[in-house]
């Protein structure tokens, strides 16, 4: 692996990620390149997100996965958004991250609306922050 820097990093570990927390309403982003994550925002549409991967030069898609029903809507949301973007996708399993995220910005005091605002965007932070981790 070719190694960049006097730190000894790797080109993997500055590769540049988008977050994804999948919603039917809406779609909480987040970006890293190495081990930095930061909440984007939230958009309503997988057009929205292939202008941003271009905008940010993204390399891979990692996307929250939960269980059952959405899990398969998920899914195909995924594929759909491989094939219009031509990045490849891998899922991370994003048990409780809204409700982390929730819990997160009311310690910090964000006011309720803020909350309901950010919400996503924070969990989508926090799914790309655990495949961060798991792959470390």
């Amino acid at each position: 692996m070719e190694k960049i820097g006097s730190e000894g990093k790797t080109r993997k570990d500055l590769m540049k990620l988008l977050g994804i927390d999948f919603g039917l309403k809406n779609i909480g982003l987040a970006m890293s390149e190495g081990f930095l994550v930061e909440p984007l925002g939230v958009v309503k549409n997988v057009k929205r997100i292939d202008r941003i991967c271009q905008e940010h030069k993204i390399e891979k898609i990692i996307i929250g996965l939960s269980e059952g029903e959405m899990a398969k809507k998920t899914r195909v949301f995924g594929e759909k958004l491989a094939r219009q973007t031509n990045l490849p996708v891998e899922y991370q399993d994003e048990t409780l991250t809204s409700e982390e995220a929730k819990r997160l910005m009311i310690k910090i005091g964000k006011p309720k609306k803020k909350r309901q605002e950010q919400a996503d965007a924070i969990a989508a932070s926090l799914i790309l922050q655990a495949y961060l981790e798991r792959k470390d």
